[in-house]
């Protein structure tokens, strides 16, 4: 091939992998030349090749679509599986209820989920973190958050005066997941900002959108948490209302993770030879 014809070709190549570029065709115009190869040795028909290429380009895109829902919906690292989770050794936990809920049809019925349980370390955050990457496995905005955390960024947001800014991030999303009510006891006794929590609650609420909400708090100890009892009513009839309640009564796991370590290291301890 003369140098001429090298240089037009090059130029075409250029031109067709920037058309493909801006036409979002990202896939195509890096493997272009692979799905040409397999095309000519499989001696597929025009249809078929420009199908599989679609097909291709839809995938890649939709899987990019879904990396970008889970960076943007602020789920702990690493990420939580349901397939990792032990329901064996929460035997009261109904898993087929869970099982239910993992195929996210909640959401589109605009109904919530209320996580509770008397002790910590039972699995509610991880099945609550499990369902949330689910959701965005299934294209949903999602956005997850602390109470704490959330009542800490709209009481900055008071006194900044940007409260309903913030307030869209947790308003705007198909699904909002508020974990660990309840962990930052300590915290929250300085800021106890029932209010913030119920605008972000009322607001869903009447929006129809879905929440996923954990706690350990027992429902007649969240007047005295969340410092208002007038509000909390609010907060407790609009959660439960349309709410699938999931209570887990079960052991810690964190604490039996804990026990088996120790009884590792003590075992070690007695085998290892004594020096001298």
């Amino acid at each position: 091939m003369s140098s001429k014809n090298k240089s037009h070709t090059k130029k075409h190549l250029e031109e067709f992998t920037r058309n493909c570029r801006y036409l979002g065709l990202k896939l195509l115009a890096e493997e272009y030349q692979q799905m040409i190869d397999r095309a000519n040795e499989g001696s597929v028909g025009y249809y078929d090749f420009i199908s599989t290429i679609v097909q291709a380009e839809a995938a890649a895109k939709k899987q990019r679509r879904i990396e970008s829902l889970i960076k943007s919906s602020r789920l702990p690292q690493p990420l939580k599986m349901l397939a990792d989770f032990d329901f064996d050794f929460q035997p009261g936990l109904n898993r087929r209820l869970i099982m239910d809920l993992a195929s996210i049809q909640f959401i589109e019925r605009n109904e919530s989920i209320l996580f509770t349980s008397k002790v910590n370390g039972v699995g509610k955050s991880h099945i609550a973190k499990s369902l949330a990457l689910i959701a965005c496995q299934n294209d949903y905005k999602t956005f997850y958050t602390t109470c704490s955390e959330l009542i800490n960024d709209l009481n900055a947001g008071v006194y900044e005066k940007n409260l309903e800014k913030r307030m869209r991030k947790y308003t705007n999303p198909d699904l909002l997941v508020i974990d660990e009510m309840g962990h930052d006891r300590l915290e929250l006794q300085v800021i106890k900002e029932a209010h913030l929590l119920f605008k972000v609650i009322d607001q869903r609420y009447n929006d129809h959108k879905s929440l996923i909400f954990t706690t350990n708090v027992e429902e007649s100890d969240w007047a005295e948490f969340l410092g208002d009892p007038i509000t909390t009513s609010a907060i407790l009839d609009r959660i439960f209302h349309h709410s699938v309640i999931v209570r887990i009564d079960g052991p810690s796991y964190r604490m039996y993770q804990s026990e088996l370590l120790q009884k590792q290291y003590a075992e070690e301890k007695q085998e290892k030879p004594k020096e001298g």
